[in-house]
Formats: structure tokens, C-alpha cells, sequence
């Protein structure tokens, strides 16, 4: 991103990001609320007004994340 900040309509990165900050981590487990602390945690990540989150950004959060997890090998493969 040119000015490395970004936000909630982000959600592939945020899938991402989250995959790279918290790989031990299974998604399916982790609740909206969790969630969205997760990302707000998230060096770069400002909030824009006009943009709120809500469950379904949450749920394509969710579902980036897991399939980050999916694409990467773990150690124990």
C-alpha cells in the first residue's frame, strides 16, 4: 500500500497480515470479538469513518485468514 496504513474494506491483507502476526492461531476459533481486537492490534491499520465494521467484513476476515493458514505448510506436515 503506498502510504502502509489500511483498513477495514482491506480484508485479504488483513487475512493476511493476521496469518503472518499470529501463525499458531486457528481462525475457525476465533471469535468476532477476538477478531476484531486482533485487528485493530494491527501495525498499520487505521479505522475510517464511513467504514465501521461489521459482521460480514468480519466474516470475510475470518475466511482470508483461513485460507492463508490452508496455503501455508506447517511444521508439523
Amino acid at each position: 500500500m503506498p502510504n502502509d496504513t489500511f483498513h477495514w474494506l482491506d480484508v485479504d491483507l488483513i487475512g493476511e497480515l493476521l496469518h503472518e502476526h499470529h501463525p499458531q492461531r486457528d481462525p475457525a476459533r476465533v471469535g468476532f470479538v477476538e477478531l476484531k481486537k486482533l485487528v485493530l492490534a494491527l501495525p498499520g491499520f487505521v479505522e475510517q469513518p464511513g467504514h465501521p465494521c461489521n459482521e460480514r467484513i468480519l466474516e470475510e476476515i475470518q475466511r482470508y485468514w483461513m485460507e492463508e493458514r490452508l496455503d501455508t505448510p506447517r511444521d508439523d506436515d
